[in-house]
């Protein structure tokens, strides 16, 4: 599988270096590559009363991009705020068994929290989100594993808990 990671807006280049090597690490069997193009952040996903973007249209326009490329999956990184209607905030959104999925850097930086910077965590944050959203690409749900990277994160403190990796059980499913 065949894998490009889209810059969408201005990206900490050194988060999606991680991100592209970390990839093929736990998709064994993918490539890994950044995208020459950065995409930008399309102004109707901003929502000004919420001052976050709306996931779902970014990805959509991810979505027509992966259409016209010929890698397998395309993961958008952003360093906007996103959301999607109902929910406060997401750390990224994925097509199920599609070809398109988005993270967001924004929520990811201990800063956020309050705690001071931590370069190596922020990238282990990164590459986390971005294997959990490529597993729904690959038709993976939610796991109740909470050490999975297929479980789901209300916060950043479930995000820290799983493991950079599959459980048994979702790498079972994976190789069918």
């Amino acid at each position: 599988m065949k894998i490009l990671v889209l810059h969408v807006g201005q990206v900490d280049t050194e988060v999606s270096d991680s991100v592209r090597n970390s990839l093929p690490i736990a998709l064994t069997g993918s490539s890994c590559e950044i995208a020459r193009d950065i995409f930008q952040v399309p102004k109707e996903a901003y929502n000004p009363v919420r001052d976050q973007y709306n996931s779902s249209i970014i990805l959509s326009r991810i979505s027509e991009y992966a259409v016209k490329s010929k890698e397998d999956r395309v993961l958008g990184i952003t360093d906007v705020d996103l959301y999607v209607p109902r929910m406060n905030f997401v750390f990224g959104e994925a097509q199920y068994l599609g070809k398109a999925a988005l993270i967001s850097l924004h929520r990811l930086r201990p800063q956020f929290y309050g705690q001071p910077p931590n370069r190596e965590l922020f990238k282990e944050r990164a590459v986390k989100e971005a294997i959990h959203e490529i597993g729904h690409t690959l038709g993976l749900g939610h796991c109740g594993n909470s050490y999975c990277i297929m479980f789901f994160s209300l916060h950043i403190g479930m995000t820290d808990r799983k493991e950079p990796g599959f459980c048994e059980g979702c790498r079972r499913r994976l190789s069918k």
